[in-house]
């Protein structure tokens, strides 16, 4: 295998590991927004216009020879992942963040690939075959993921000391007097959240099939999210106008960031990569950003780190790779079983010519 297949092969990866890099940052510099008072309906606002922004210029030179044309059932399809990620799962996730942490945010956004498989699974779009062992590790693994999340909700244990968190932890509190440490009703909120961005991964990995042209989709979803989040910001924030205010703070560098990373960017590079290998693979690796997150927030929100979040943490690692090993071994097969079929198909021809061949020559021959 020379250097460039590797190269090929490796690159799903270094994709998706950067891109929970970019989560990882994003959660750190969303919680000091929201900690500051932001809105999260002007959050999202601002994240999706922002986006939006920055890709439909791209979008109007790089894809104007290669845009499909609109029909209405792509419209509706961009209408509806609008509404899943940039309006519903992006206002869920910043509600729960401000009654919980940016460690237990992360954590809990580890249920998304196991909610993106269900529902892979339900739409059969994923494959699941209950007489074989890799379905029943995806399976067991979804349900030791939802375990892991409500062991790091519901359980404390004792804390874990660490040299840096022993500071005042002022810098974790909310400035907003309406936001109170509610660690339940946060994980409820961020897992309706990951609900709706399930529901965006499967749809765009079906929207991708008819409508492949990634800059202008993400365009798109983000323009419409920017245009739909606005009238409910209108509805529910009514009379307060101060909210729409940009100072030169955190919730404006979460604003720029979350716009250009976390949606216009991961938009457009999940949707590359799930045309290859499907919305399981691009949410498999969430745990990652866990960890990132859970290192930075306990030195820049000296977060305090207990036994309940560490065991929650791993079980959730264990079950979500139990998962991913499930979806690897299936990915194997379905690439052998082809290749198995058209060595069948070959032999089976030779053996036709052959059979003609010994005909023709045969005793009967002209």
């Amino acid at each position: 295998m020379n250097s460039s297949k590797i190269l090929q092969d490796l690159k799903p990866f270094i994709v998706v590991i950067f891109l929970q890099f970019g989560s990882a940052g994003f959660a750190i510099v969303a919680k000091a927004a929201l900690n500051q008072g932001s809105s999260h309906y002007v959050f999202s606002v601002y994240r999706n216009g922002i986006a939006a922004a920055l890709f439909i210029p791209f979008a109007l030179v790089l894809e104007r020879k290669t845009r499909p044309k609109m029909t209405l059932s792509v419209f509706i399809k961009i209408v509806l992942l609008a509404l899943f990620d940039p309006v519903i799962g992006q206002n869920m996730f910043y509600a729960g963040m401000r009654y919980t942490t940016a460690t237990m945010t992360s954590a809990l956004c580890n249920l998304l690939p196991a909610l993106t498989f269900v529902l892979a699974w339900v739409l059969r779009i994923e494959r699941v075959d209950l007489k074989k062992l890799p379905s029943y590790a995806k399976i067991i693994g979804t349900l030791v993921t939802l375990g892991g999340a409500m062991i790091m909700t519901l359980i404390q244990g004792n804390v874990i000391g660490l040299p840096w968190t022993h500071a005042s932890h002022g810098a974790n509190a909310s400035s907003n007097p309406n936001d109170h440490p509610d660690p339940i009703r946060g994980a409820l909120m961020i897992s309706a959240g990951n609900f709706g961005y399930a529901l965006f991964y499967i749809l765009q990995a079906i929207t991708l099939k008819s409508y492949p042209a990634g800059m202008s989709l993400t365009a798109m979803i983000c323009t419409l999210g920017s245009i739909i989040g606005t009238v409910v910001t209108f509805i529910m924030e009514r009379g307060n106008t101060s909210i729409w205010i940009l100072r030169l703070d955190a919730r404006l560098l979460a604003y720029v960031y979350g716009g250009i990373v976390s949606s216009g960017i991961t938009y457009y590079l999940s949707g590359l990569i799930m045309s290859k290998k499907g919305p399981v693979f691009v949410t498999a690796f969430n745990p990652l950003s866990m960890v990132i997150v859970a290192v930075l927030s306990s030195f820049i929100f000296a977060e305090i780190m207990t036994v309940g979040k560490v065991t929650g943490a791993l079980v959730i690692v264990i079950g979500l790779y139990m998962v991913i090993w499930g979806k690897s071994k299936d990915q194997t097969s379905q690439e052998v079983l082809p290749q198995q079929q058209k060595a069948v198909t070959n032999s089976s021809t030779q053996d036709q010519k052959d059979d003609e061949s010994q005909a023709v020559s045969g005793p009967n021959a002209v």
